[in-house]
């Protein structure tokens, strides 16, 4: 079982109008496409999450021919959450993705990141799977494998990389509130719960902590 790490570069004056905007709009900082569902032959139901305006996203949605309809989470918030019913056979581009995926042998990990003009996304599945989806990519989308290894691993799932006990105080310490702002509980009250010394647990933190940190930085492209 692989898993491959991909960027797409999609071309904007081809893709369609909310996809542009997402990827090319200076009011957008970051926008992830959460989940979405084929809900008949021609439909797709897709989830996005928008760090900032979502305004400007719903109009261009709106005005993107195949987009049956747009509902907002909220207009104001720092990231808002929005729906969008699509028809594939007028969105092309949507279309054939939803077509290249839609086969036995891979699954595509959600979210996709959408961010500085590219889309980046995670892909596990056998290798005949992977190879048949990148040789049926669109023309219109430049797609670069940025990694390829096999499944489960740190960096596809940073959680795997943990000991037990160092998983088992990172639960602890967010259940009592140790990443809240301000934090609720010190590294005392958490060895407490853990049955350890204090410099026992925060061992086990700073390792949890420095394993997640290095699989998210390494996952990311440079410049991002």
């Amino acid at each position: 079982m692989k898993h491959i790490r991909v960027t797409v570069r999609p071309d904007l004056d081809r893709s369609p109008g909310f996809v542009a905007y997402l990827l090319d709009s200076p009011d957008v900082e970051e926008a992830r496409a959460v989940d979405w569902n084929r809900a008949d032959p021609a439909t797709t139901t897709h989830l996005y999450a928008v760090d900032g305006d979502v305004a400007g996203f719903r109009d261009a949605a709106t005005d993107t021919p195949g987009v049956e309809s747009v509902a907002l989470s909220a207009v104001d918030a720092a990231r808002s959450y929005a729906l969008l019913d699509v028809r594939d056979d007028v969105v092309p581009m949507f279309g054939v993705v939803e077509e290249a995926l839609a086969r036995a042998g891979l699954v595509v990990r959600r979210p996709l990141v959408y961010r500085d003009g590219r889309i980046h996304g995670h892909v596990v599945g056998d290798s005949g799977a992977l190879q048949a989806v990148l040789d049926e990519a669109p023309d219109a989308m430049d797609v670069t494998l940025e990694e390829v290894g096999r499944f489960p691993s740190a960096r596809a799932n940073p959680a795997s990389d943990l000991s037990d006990r160092q998983w088992e105080a990172l639960e602890t310490a967010v259940d009592l509130g140790y990443y809240n702002q301000p934090r609720a509980t010190t590294h005392e009250e958490i060895a407490a719960e853990l049955g350890c010394a204090p410099n026992t647990a925060s061992e086990h933190l700073q390792k949890a902590e420095a394993k997640l940190i290095n699989a998210v930085v390494e996952s990311v492209p440079a410049g991002h």
